[in-house]
């Protein structure tokens, strides 16, 4: 794989990104069955490509939204109801879904530097 791939795209550990990636190709799964299940309304075939990509790139939109949360948040530890937390979860998860193709790049981007710097120190 060319360093420039190996630095991005597989920038994020195995188990992360295989985690996220089910996350975020469930709520492509997700959604397309419910808007497929009303015979009268169909989606666009021109939006499956979209849903495959968000899927895609979720790993490291949510990365960068952990990042900016770790950034705020620093080594806090609250103690909250599941009632609350697993509503705001199902709701970070859906805003990073859904704007994937619009975060990820900056994952990428900064994975790439962090990996590349890191390579330069270890020669």
């Amino acid at each position: 794989m060319p360093p420039i791939l190996a630095d991005t795209f597989g920038g994020l550990s195995r188990s992360y990104y295989l985690r996220q990636l089910m996350f975020g190709g469930g709520l492509s799964v997700l959604l397309y069955f419910a808007v497929t299940q009303d015979p009268a309304d169909s989606m666009p075939l021109a939006a499956v490509p979209l849903l495959v990509l968000n899927a895609l790139l979720y790993p490291y939109a949510r990365f960068v939204y952990e990042q900016i949360v770790g950034f705020v948040m620093g080594d806090n530890v609250f103690y909250i109801p599941l009632i609350v937390m697993l509503p705001v979860k199902c709701i970070t998860i859906a805003m990073c879904w859904a704007s994937a193709i619009f975060i990820a790049p900056f994952g990428l981007v900064y994975l790439y530097f962090h990996h590349r710097k890191a390579r330069r120190q270890a020669l």
